[in-house]
């Protein structure tokens, strides 16, 4: 079989690159390269004799325990790991695209009402699926606060009615899981990735949060905050949580999938309890604070303004990415405003779980 290649980051470590074929479904002719760090050196080579002859369908766990048994005793490993090596192997068997194989496009409009950016992400990332539209980086600004829900939430167990009233919250719910978000305009930094589902080929689902999360994580730290990424879906500092992200992969076209992240820039804590249930009659005035001090806003964390802050992580993608300035089409936003009026907004999508 024709050579195949295969690349991965590890999140906040290094790159990992495995060259191979298959034959009789087996692997042959690994070479394992990349720019971590390993000692001794002939721990190199012990990797790709433990990967030759591995079973074409082996998974990635799998695959990590042959390169762990064929490791002399006194190997090191830094910025990679026997995992991140049978990552990078799946990654070549299954033809895995690479960040910088696409032309990235930015979209960063003005604000727009909760609905209608829910119906943003189903719409747009459609059209990467489709192949119409490039790898998308959409920047959201919020219309008015909001809490959104994830799809199999219910509605009643997270979100106060009368508090959600009381502040002029409007719910709504999202296609992809995960816990609900309580956002307001000047106080969250939300943005969607659409990129095709080749881009995350080869891992495994957990393992694509972190992959999608990883630019992230360069950008805090270039503002000095050290970050990292705590399975599943959340980012954080010493400090507490910065964010949350959520996922959902699309079967039409080729497919997709949408990775959206809310990031708490500031926060009202007060108003947040007020409106989210949490659990609130389980816990004690100690566990409110508690969950109140949870999240550690980026406010204070930085000292930047948001825009800065939204600024400089668009920057540090730009440099690794490269990213053009897009926007929506006009059939592009037809379809969405049509989806939020007829889905996103509608009551029975909202409470589908009571």
């Amino acid at each position: 079989m024709q050579g195949m290649h295969g690349e991965y980051k590890v999140p906040g470590g290094k790159l990992v690159v495995v060259d191979l074929e298959v034959h009789d479904g087996a692997l042959r002719g690994v070479r394992v390269a990349g720019d971590f760090f390993l000692e001794p050196d002939e721990a190199l080579h012990a990797i790709d004799r433990a990967l030759e002859g591995a079973p074409a369908d082996a998974d990635a766990q799998a695959l990590a325990a042959r390169v762990r048994a064929g490791l002399p005793a006194d190997t090191v490993m830094f910025g990679f790991s026997p995992e991140a090596v049978g990552i990078a192997v799946r990654r070549a068997l299954a033809r895995a695209t690479d960040w910088t194989d696409y032309d990235w496009q930015l979209i960063h409009d003005g604000p727009q009402d909760p609905a209608l950016h829910m119906a943003l992400d189903e719409v747009l990332t459609d059209e990467v699926a489709a192949g119409r539209r490039p790898p998308t980086l959409r920047v959201w600004e919020w219309g008015r606060p909001a809490v959104i829900i994830g799809s199999f939430q219910s509605l009643r167990n997270e979100v106060d009615p009368a508090g959600a009233a009381r502040h002029g919250v409007t719910v709504v719910r999202r296609i992809s899981g995960g816990g609900a978000m309580f956002v307001e305009a000047e106080n969250t930094i939300t943005y969607s990735l659409s990129v095709p589902a080749s881009l995350v080929s080869g891992l495994s689902f957990a393992d694509s949060y972190a992959y999608l999360d990883d630019w992230v994580l360069t950008a805090l730290g270039d503002m000095g905050i050290k970050a990292w990424y705590q399975p599943l879906n959340d980012i954080a500092s010493a400090a507490g949580k910065i964010a949350g992200a959520a996922q959902k992969r699309l079967a039409s076209g080729d497919g997709a999938v949408l990775h959206h992240v809310t990031m708490a820039y500031d926060i009202d804590a007060d108003k947040m309890l007020d409106v989210l249930r949490i659990g609130r009659e389980k816990l004690s005035d100690k566990g409110t604070e508690s969950a109140k001090k949870r999240v550690d806003p980026l406010r204070r964390q930085t000292g930047l303004p948001r825009t800065e802050v939204i600024d400089r992580m668009l920057t540090s993608f730009r440099a690794r990415y490269g990213l053009a300035e897009g926007h929506v089409t006009d059939e592009e936003m037809a379809r969405a405003e049509e989806l939020a009026l007829t889905k996103y907004g509608n009551e029975e999508w909202t409470a589908r779980v009571p």
